[in-house]
């Protein structure tokens, strides 16, 4: 029951016309996360609709907080008197229904607030944007009104409007006999390799709505996305070209021909991406085939007014594609058609604020409370996703026919020497980087960025630390002093704590100091640096070594003449639960760039994860070690959630939970100390017990917010905030 506020000048117990709106307040206090009914008095009835953003008056310290109507009612639960609200910030409904039940749902599933996705869903008002914005449709509706004689028989919104002459056709991709929802009785839950025909009628219906064929798949593809069913997919790994000459790689033409067809059907699209690198290959693929208008930008590189303008323009019904990066999985669509992610095992999908949660577990409520089409798209399936197709929940598709690179290990060749064997470069790689230097540009992929990430005693090999706060030391460049990759302070007059020897040795090689050692191996060829420090999208196809760290690869046209995957087996030694996944989705997004049959290098890498890329079998890999995981009870076999706060606050959660669920043996690891004077609690639960237990801790932590606390030391002092947090799928918990 929503909690009510009552009013303090002690006014009657309702309005006369009974009209109480529900709100939720927009605060990171746990104890705040439920609705609250207000009175709407006289002067703002009419004006207070749901989603509006308003001010309404707290009961302590006569504070006024933000807030957002959730829905208006004619009666509260409540008997007595109501506050009434205390204005309306401003009368666009920015909070849509959808994204209300959205942001509810998983902050239930999360032990988190619904305010703090809400944060995430809705960017801050912007004023002049938002007068611009009414003006705007203001002027549309009067023009709108004058042609409405004209043009009664279309309705707006619908395929009827959009000019099907216009679009641009895709070079060589013929139209697809389809047409949307004609096959939503198929279940492809339960006939996941069922090919439907297409009909007669079906066919021209497909060409008058302007839909096209989805390049290298079945049309089982497209007629399970307009069913809206739901698709694990397996990317065509090859570099291809825009009707401009811009280079982009094959997914993002995958990912615009499936938006494109669910724009024609009167539909939105909701693209994800991780990074910028990728949003702007899909916005090029999206400019060959839709038009500008329809075609919606959403990420973090806008300022607050982009931003905003652009969420604006979104709370009409227009069909349109809508691109993003995580946080664009709460934009607000009418009609959604089709959720897409492009590499959902991309690191930069993980939320890092409260209540963390992950865009493709976003993506499956959504997709589930919508009823739109899911399409997990990458080259490397993660764990995740393969857990998912086991279950049935998704549906697994792979191109036809199938297209792999050819890949070479070098740790499964016969090397000339020992020594050859053991290079970071083995002899096999330089003479195919020198082969592929006569007709085109060669990708170096390295582990790290910089000059020397790691410097060691030249006596006694132990790694060389700081003296002033122990961090590991760096060269920058060549010839530069040593210094901390913490704190920058110099390593001037260094000793070794351990044998006291006073001289460094260079032990790791970065992007910079790599690219030094080709320059010198390969005289009269430009050498190119992509790391973090220099941002290179693209380059020209010509001879050259473009030495880049991963992700920060530099796009060509027409793919590179060779990719060597270097420091495979440094990259591996790092201490995650997913390295293995993370590299194998490294090593294909580069090995992907590659033109048609060049030859894809891997160096020091052999085993289970080596024969994975060399057979491009990633989804064989994602089933072992998902095995793998389900016999050690790690994520996401069973979901992990993660205690911190003080021993006292950790213990009386524990204890809660053991009180209201029967945990198996061995599901409460910890506690463990963990940082300023915290400690860290780990509970593994299976999926049908992980919604009530989040419950259970959500009520852990408003116990923890609002529990009386040590009163001020003295005067002008304050009270701890509570420590106690919880965190869902915490990807360090295994680290």
């Amino acid at each position: 029951m929503a909690e009510p506020l009552a009013d303090p000048t002690g006014g009657s117990a309702l309005p006369d016309t009974g009209t109480v709106a529900r709100v939720v307040i927009d605060s990171p206090l746990p104890q705040l996360d439920h609705l609250f009914d207000y009175a709407i008095p006289e002067k703002l009835r009419g004006s207070v609709v749901p989603g509006v953003r308003v001010k309404v008056p707290l009961r302590s310290a006569n504070r006024v907080a933000a807030a957002y109507v959730v829905e208006v009612v004619d009666t509260s639960d409540f008997g007595g008197a109501l506050t009434p609200l205390e204005e309306v910030v401003s009368d666009v409904p920015v909070l849509t229904p959808e994204v209300w039940s959205l942001a509810r749902r998983l902050s239930e599933r999360s032990a988190g607030g619904a305010s703090d996705i809400l944060r995430l869903a809705i960017p801050s008002r912007q004023v002049r944007v938002e007068k611009a914005w009414k003006a705007r449709k203001l002027e549309a509706s009067k023009q709108a009104h004058v042609a409405e004689p004209a043009d009664a028989g279309a309705q707006p919104g619908t395929v009827a409007d959009v000019d099907v002459a216009a679009q641009p056709e895709a070079d060589g991709d013929p139209e697809v006999a389809l047409q949307p929802g004609a096959h939503a009785d198929v279940d492809v839950a339960t006939q996941p390799d069922a090919d439907v025909d297409i009909t007669e009628a079906t066919q021209s219906e497909g060409e008058l709505h302007g839909l096209i064929a989805v390049s290298g798949y079945r049309d089982t593809v497209w007629q399970t996305v307009a069913a809206g069913g739901r698709l694990a997919l397996d990317a065509i790994p090859s570099p291809r070209e825009t009707a401009t000459g811009a280079p982009i790689g094959s997914w993002a033409r995958t990912l615009a021909e499936l938006a494109h067809n669910t724009v024609m059907s009167g539909r939105t699209a909701v693209l994800l991406t991780p990074d910028y690198r990728d949003q702007d290959q899909l916005e090029a693929a999206l400019a060959d085939l839709l038009p500008p208008e329809q075609i919606s930008r959403v990420d973090a590189r806008q300022s607050n007014a982009e931003r905003y303008a652009s969420f604006l323009d979104l709370l009409d019904d227009r069909p349109r594609a809508i691109v993003g990066n995580r946080s664009a999985i709460y934009a607000p669509s009418a009609r959604l058609g089709l959720i897409a992610l492009w590499d959902d095992g991309d690191h930069l999908y993980r939320e890092p604020l409260a209540p963390y949660v992950h865009a493709r577990d976003a993506a499956l409520v959504r997709q589930e409370e919508s009823g739109s089409a899911l399409v997990i798209l990458s080259h490397g399936r993660s764990v995740e996703t393969e857990r998912l197709v086991q279950m049935g929940w998704l549906t697994a598709e792979s191109p036809k026919p199938l297209v792999a690179p050819r890949v070479i290990q070098t740790a499964r060749q016969d090397q000339p020497d020992a020594a050859s064997g053991a290079a970071r470069i083995p002899s096999t790689a330089w003479r195919i980087a020198r082969e592929a230097l006569e007709t085109g540009p060669v990708l170096v992929q390295v582990a790290r960025p910089g000059y020397a990430p790691a410097v060691a005693c030249a006596n006694c090999s132990h790694l060389a630390r700081c003296r002033e706060c122990h961090g590991p030391l760096g060269v920058t460049r060549a010839g530069a002093t040593p210094a901390c990759t913490v704190c920058g302070a110099l390593a001037v007059n260094w000793q070794c704590d351990t044998c006291e020897h006073k001289l460094f040795k260079l032990v790791t090689r970065g992007s910079g100091r790599t690219a030094e050692e080709l320059g010198k191996a390969f005289p009269g060829h430009t050498v190119i640096v992509s790391d973090g420090e220099r941002n290179v999208r693209t380059i020209e196809r010509r001879a050259s070594l473009v030495v880049a760290t991963r992700g920060a690869e530099p796009l060509v046209p027409g793919g590179y003449a060779a990719v060597l995957l270097l420091d495979g087996e440094r990259m591996l030694a790092a201490e995650s639960l997913s390295i293995a996944e993370d590299c194998l989705r490294w090593w294909s997004n580069a090995a992907a760039l590659a033109a048609p049959r060049a030859p894809v290098v891997l160096t020091g890498v052999a085993g289970t994860l080596g024969t994975a890329l060399a057979n491009w079998d990633q989804s064989g890999f994602a089933r072992q070690e998902l095995d793998d995981r389900r016999a050690l009870r790690f994520p996401p076999a069973v979901r992990v959630v993660a205690l911190t706060g003080t021993a006292e606050s950790v213990d009386r959660a524990i204890d809660d939970v053991r009180s209201e669920h029967e945990l198996p043996p061995g599901a409460v690891l910890g506690p463990t100390p963990h940082e300023k004077e915290q400690v860290r609690a780990v509970i593994r639960t299976d999926y049908a017990l992980a919604q009530r237990l989040a419950k259970s801790l959500r009520a852990s932590v408003v116990r923890a917010a609002t529990s009386r606390r040590r009163p001020p030391a003295a005067k002008g002092g304050y009270r701890p905030a509570p420590t106690l947090k919880v965190h869902f799928d915490d990807p360090e918990i295994f680290q």
